[in-house]
């Protein structure tokens, strides 16, 4: 019985090991209509990562990269201070590593009447 509860342990554990984080929640709400630009963003992941960039467009054109600040290792959440670029529709772009050194990616959407 033991070498059983062994063999499925062994056989399961690169499926645990290969699992990535994925997006879980934003700030703004992906597709969020605001009455007023905000003034962070919000990313939490199901899993720890550690993000290498994240940009905020502007449907005017305008781009702002975001300044990571202290979040050098992975972490699972994360909140970062924006300025406002007006009213108008953002797309908040991210790409970080995943704890086995997979390259993520992403982008979340939001407007700002």
């Amino acid at each position: 019985m033991k070498y059983l509860f062994l063999f499925m342990a062994l056989a399961l554990y690169p499926l645990a090991a290969t699992a990535h984080s994925a997006i879980q929640e934003t700030t703004p709400l992906d597709g969020a209509v605001l009455l007023e630009a905000p003034a962070e963003i919000g990313l939490n992941f199901t899993d720890k990562l550690r993000l290498t960039a994240v940009k905020a467009r502007h449907s005017n054109g305008e781009t702002q990269s975001i300044n990571l600040g202290d979040y050098k290792g992975f972490e699972a959440e994360f909140v970062f201070p924006m300025q406002p670029m007006g009213a108008g529709s953002y797309e908040v772009e991210w790409r970080g590593l995943g704890m086995d050194g997979h390259a993520m990616q992403g982008t979340f959407t939001f407007e700002v009447e």
